[in-house]
């Protein structure tokens, strides 16, 4: 059975930092480019980052550029976003995400498409 399952989110302050953790299980993970996805309250699914199967490229949206870095453990089957100087806007569920197209290439970041983890919530307030 495939799963991912997120850990690591929680309240922080603003300017503050979190690292998420996607552990993964029942597929190759090491042949799998993963993504991290988010849903702010009350607005749609925002790309976020995805990673290359060797975690060597990485891609990010302009909000994350400079402020959250991606990598993967192919040897763990986890994915990790570590995210820092965050701001109140970063409130939201953070997902990680498998086959779920394109996303750094402008697909739309869809729940039905591919598989997904349960998400974390993360939430920056002072």
């Amino acid at each position: 059975e495939v799963q991912l399952v997120e850990s690591g989110g929680g309240s922080v302050q603003p300017g503050g930092s979190l690292r998420l953790t996607c552990a993964t299980s029942g597929f190759a993970f090491s042949r799998y480019t993963m993504n991290w996805v988010r849903q702010a309250p009350g607005k749609g699914l925002d790309w976020i980052s995805t990673i290359t199967m060797d975690g060597l490229t990485t891609y990010y949206a302009d909000f994350a550029k400079g402020r959250f870095t991606s990598s993967r453990d192919n040897a763990k089957s986890t994915v990790y976003l570590q995210m820092t100087s965050l701001k109140t806007e970063d409130t939201a569920h953070y997902y990680c995400a498998k086959d779920t197209g394109a996303l750094w290439r402008g697909a739309q970041p869809d729940r039905s498409i591919g598989r997904w983890g349960q998400g974390n919530q993360v939430t920056v307030a002072s």
